[in-house]
């Protein structure tokens, strides 16, 4: 019998100013909430006033970890020691994998006078902390898009449904990534590997996520935007918006299980392995 993951917490954003200026708000990588094994931070960006995030990030360095942009709204410019320059656009994804080291820069662009989207930081294990670097670029016409059975509208930024495969692969947390549309009236439920981490993210409406424990008088969760909720291990989740429009990112992954030393954009696995990562940053050896 499949076992349906129970919300577990629930998580308010907290604002926090990075890069150059940008005011964001933050659900993992704050007092309240370290780390989501394998996913280390999560942001929430944008605002209708350009002063909050015109500043942008500029070059800066990371090592040992994946990030991944995806842009709701608005235009992102990005260029790095790898030689990729592009500008993101509205409803594209970078997935980029800093390994060894990799400098780049990300210069927010309203369009429109809209700006909005999310980082997501993923953890590398031990054995590829200081693999080659690698970048991956998905215009938003290369994001698939599918109508549940539900009703729901999910775009798949990673992972699979019904055989449909999502834009991003071959990353080694196997993680599932889908921006799930939910309309009154209707319903979503998706299977997620038992035994991997998974979160969902509320930036649009209410909705709720059912709960079957007969231990509880509540057979569901009320949620509404702007939170994130932490799931328990199970088979699956099911979500359903009664009055209003229900948006989330559901985003799922093979937690690591290992020993975590972090310093700013550096994520390894012992401080000496942090303290060298600074040294090579010193002495112009952080590109390899």
């Amino acid at each position: 019998m499949k076992k349906l993951r129970k919300v577990i917490e629930i998580i308010d954003p907290v604002y926090v100013m990075e890069g150059a200026g940008v005011r964001l708000k933050r659900s993992i990588a704050t007092q309240k909430l370290d780390y989501l094994d394998p996913f280390l931070l999560f942001d929430h960006f944008g605002s209708d006033d350009p002063e909050d995030y015109i500043a942008g990030f500029p070059m800066h360095p990371h090592r040992g970890i994946e990030t991944v942009t995806y842009l709701l709204d608005g235009r992102v410019k990005h260029k790095d020691s790898m030689g990729n320059q592009g500008i993101l656009e509205k409803d594209a994804v970078q997935w980029m994998t800093s390994g060894s080291g990799i400098i780049h820069e990300e210069m927010p662009r309203p369009y429109n006078g809209k700006m909005e989207g999310f980082q997501l930081w993923v953890n590398l294990p031990a054995t590829l902390k200081m693999t080659t670097p690698h970048y991956q670029e998905v215009k938003s016409s290369q994001v698939p898009e599918i109508n549940s059975e539900g009703g729901a509208i999910v775009k798949i930024i990673a992972g699979e449904i019904r055989g449909v495969k999502g834009a991003v692969t071959e990353i080694f947390a196997d993680p599932m990534y889908l921006d799930v549309n939910i309309h009154a009236g209707s319903s979503f439920e998706q299977p997620i590997k038992p035994g991997h981490t998974a979160f969902a993210y509320i930036f649009q409406g209410e909705g709720t996520f059912e709960d079957l424990d007969p231990k509880s008088e509540e057979k569901e969760t009320i949620v509404q935007a702007t939170k994130l909720v932490i799931f328990g291990d199970g088979d699956y989740i099911k979500a359903e918006s009664k009055k209003t429009r229900f948006r989330f990112l559901l985003i799922s992954g093979k937690p690591l299980n290992e020993p975590i030393a972090r310093y700013g954009p550096f994520v390894m696995n012992t401080t000496d392995e942090i303290e060298q990562a600074i040294k090579d940053l010193q002495n112009h050896e952080f590109v390899k």
